[in-house]
């Protein structure tokens, strides 16, 4: 093997001087979906159905059969997605330019705010003093804001529903709009069941992070998890969704590289 770039990787890979961090939560029929109100279409949880399992109705082999909606588990939401985005070139899932589903990866943690709050909202100021810390985020990286909201295992705490909808945090319009227009991310992550706040109806745009973000060809990556395992730069993720014609988002398996500390 050549000592190029790619040979490079496998080597440290091999030598597990990079670490891989699985940031997927587990598809299952008990995983939580997304709920719209009630006058309007539903996604469809995630179900699955044995088809066999080395017996009578096949002897040598175990499959399932399973159904569920694009944006169910960990899943990408692309550009055609939202209504801002549904007449850009190359917007679904079966189109998407192959290089904005490998990138650079800025984590800013804002766990304490969200366990104080759960409708906390971050705002192109609090990056700001990020980026103060941790140096401007790179043009087409992804943004990821880690909560800790996927350490809610029960599925009722992780929805986090009352009569006025669901409480999950995520950005406002300036926190949108600041990483998109003046920092040219390639996507913005949430370990939350949205990228947008669960309140984010009630901003303007409603749901911004989706207006802005799927206007501007951008994209979304939501019910992700360890993110506390990734430092604030330098990892890579890997999150290319299925391949569905025409299609607005599909669950999806994120991986992180992590360089090993010497």
């Amino acid at each position: 093997m050549s000592d190029g770039l790619l040979a490079q990787l496998v080597v440290a890979l091999s030598q597990r001087r990079v670490r891989i961090v699985d940031l997927t939560q587990t598809l299952s029929p008990e995983f939580p979906q997304i709920v719209l109100p009630p006058e309007m279409a539903q996604a469809w949880p995630f179900r699955l159905e044995e088809a066999s399992r080395y017996d009578e109705r096949g002897p040598g082999w175990y499959w399932n059969n399973f159904s569920c909606s694009e944006h169910t588990g960990t899943h990408f939401d692309a550009p055609i997605h939202w209504v801002s985005g549904r007449d850009l070139p190359n917007n679904a899932t079966d189109t998407l330019p192959l290089e904005d589903l490998i990138g650079p990866a800025c984590v800013m943690d804002c766990s304490r705010q969200a366990a104080a709050d759960p409708d906390f909202l971050l705002t192109a100021d609090h990056i700001r003093d990020w980026e103060r810390q941790y140096g401007r985020i790179p043009p087409r990286a992804w943004f990821l804001m880690r909560t800790d909201w996927s350490q809610r295992r029960d599925p009722v705490a992780y929805q986090n529903l009352d009569e006025a909808g669901q409480h999950t945090p995520g950005p406002d319009t300036s926190a949108v709009r600041f990483l998109v227009e003046e920092r040219d991310v390639v996507g913005f992550g949430s370990e939350a069941i949205g990228t947008d706040a669960g309140q984010g109806a009630h901003l303007k745009p409603p749901y911004p992070c989706h207006y802005y973000m799927h206007g501007n060809g951008r994209h979304g990556l939501q019910c992700l998890t360890n993110l506390d395992l990734l430092p604030p730069t330098g990892a890579v993720i890997i999150c290319p969704p299925l391949k569905i014609r025409q299609g607005s988002g599909s669950p999806l398996r994120v991986l992180a590289l992590v360089e090993r500390s010497a």
